[in-house]
């Protein structure tokens, strides 16, 4: 294969370790790594996971916090042509399960809290030959670092699977987004451009690695040659802290970060000069309270998995209530059932063509058929563009009703299915509602068998036996009967109205 015109996530190390080589690249634990270490550590990675005889194409799985090995990993794979299942490690063990089932990988990588559950599915599946803990003592995963250099990468296309990263569990179960080296290389560069990212900027990685805004966020500021400072877990007054302490100048942040940030400002004292962007969706009384509380600006933005993340960006005022001004990088429409472009100011799906739509959802050609379908990428979210260009979140199609508690999303059929599980329950139907918290949370409104009795915390602990803790339902109703349409179908709409 001819790479004149390839560049990779390996190419962008180098690069970064031959002119900006003492530089710091990562800061983890107290400890800082130049991006000469970086390389050298990433190409000893790339060594030991050659060394195993892996073809091209090859998934790896990842079900870790965040971890160094997460950007060791993004250069090896994209050095050997090796694809990288990031796994959100909230998900139960049957989900998980699925996602390793879906994609087949022949490793996995797993920080110790996750162990047990990565050493069981290695016995399950026959198709994971390595395991390897990262944050422990094991020697086999100390001894995959090859210290020799690499000496050939593997060729690989700008559109090679890269990253696989599951969505929402769509009609019941969760879909793959594959994205290729080119989609976040292009992704990284928007950020870059949009967030002024150079090699004098700090960014703090409070977001997950295994979710798509914390891969565009984290290997943005790798791409642009400035730090990265690595948090494993969220933790208001650590957080703050190290933003003092490494001057941090951007993060990313879903529902409820900002808030409890806001929290330990005011009982504790710290300075935060450093800060200019703070990135992510929020309540309007929130952005207020962090822009009078910090000297950095709240931007908000638009985007999906499945266009390489954010593909619009605005800071929240700059008009109130949009979800900011189109990527140059995206050709985004508005367009109504029937695929007709509609004009400024109507309020229709959004579609979306350009390099940072993604490759397709990981063996699912009917459902990529459908996605794709008159040559644009649906998103299955509503919108409307004004004569400003200004892009406006309106909700979501009915095929594609989806809920964000905290950043993640959840499908009501999902939490649905689950609930059905219940001996107890007839109905139910599950939607999105307003929360303080976490900006939207899950409502289950239900109907109950005749004779049963059932409470409520009950039903949410047996949901939580079922299906990852964060789709649980956080408010529960229960009615006599669920309203119906004429054809017999649940009144989705008249329960949300009645019930939201």
């Amino acid at each position: 294969m001819n790479d004149l015109h390839n560049l990779s996530f390996f190419n962008i190390y180098e690069k970064n370790a031959l002119y900006n080589g003492t530089a710091c690249a990562l800061h983890w634990e107290n400890k800082d790594t130049s991006y000469a270490e970086l390389f050298s550590q990433t190409a000893g990675l790339a060594n030991g996971l050659k060394s195993l005889n892996l073809k091209a194409g090859s998934r790896i799985a990842i079900l870790c916090k965040n971890h160094p090995v997460f950007f060791h990993l993004f250069g090896a794979a994209s050095a050997l042509n090796l694809v990288l299942v990031l796994i959100n490690r909230r998900l139960n063990p049957d989900e998980i399960s699925y996602i390793i089932e879906d994609t087949t990988p022949s490793l996995i990588f797993s920080d110790k809290e996750m162990g047990e559950v990565s050493k069981s599915l290695t016995k399950s599946f026959s198709c994971l030959k390595h395991f390897f803990v990262v944050d422990g003592d094991d020697t086999n995963f100390a001894n995959l670092y090859n210290t020799s250099p690499l000496k050939t990468a593997e060729p690989a296309s700008p559109c090679d699977p890269f990253l696989i990263i599951h969505t929402a569990a769509m009609l019941g179960k969760p879909r793959g987004a594959v994205l290729g080296q080119e989609n976040i290389i292009l992704s990284n560069q928007q950020i870059i451009h949009t967030f002024g990212l150079d090699r004098t900027k700090t960014y703090l990685n409070i977001l997950p690695l295994f979710h798509i805004m914390g891969v565009n966020l984290g290997l943005g500021i790798l791409q642009a040659g400035g730090k990265n400072i690595l948090q494993e877990k969220f933790d208001p007054p650590k957080t703050l802290a190290l933003i003092q302490e490494q001057k941090v100048n951007i993060f990313g942040s879903f529902p409820p970060i900002i808030s409890n940030l806001i929290d330990a400002i005011e009982k504790g004292s710290y300075d935060l000069s450093s800060l200019e962007t703070a990135a992510g969706i929020e309540m309007p009384d929130t952005a207020k309270k962090w822009e009078a509380a910090t000297p950095s600006k709240f931007w908000t933005m638009y985007g999906q998995t499945e266009t390489s993340g954010l593909i619009s960006f605005a800071q929240y005022f700059a008009k109130p209530g949009s979800a900011g001004v189109i990527s140059p990088l995206a050709n985004i429409k508005i367009a109504d059932d029937r695929d007709t472009l509609l004009p400024i100011n109507e309020t229709g799906e959004i579609i979306v063509k350009g390099p940072l739509v993604f490759q397709g959802y990981w063996n699912a050609d009917e459902l990529n058929a459908h996605t794709f379908r008159s040559g644009w990428h649906h998103t299955g979210d509503l919108g409307m563009i004004d004569s400003d260009g200004f892009l406006f979140f309106k909700g979501r199609k009915a095929e594609k009703e989806l809920i964000k508690p905290g950043g993640e999303n959840v499908f009501p059929v999902e939490v649905e299915k689950a609930i059905l599980e219940h001996d107890a329950i007839k109905d139910v139907c599950v939607f999105g509602v307003p929360d303080p918290k976490f900006g939207e949370g899950i409502k289950a409104v239900c109907s109950l068998n005749p004779g049963a009795v059932l409470i409520k915390d009950d039903l949410i602990k047996f949901c939580g036996s079922l299906i990852a803790g964060y789709k649980k339902p956080r408010y529960v109703e229960f009615i006599n009967e669920l309203p119906r349409a004429e054809d017999g179908t649940i009144d989705r709409e008249k329960i949300k109205t009645e019930y939201g």
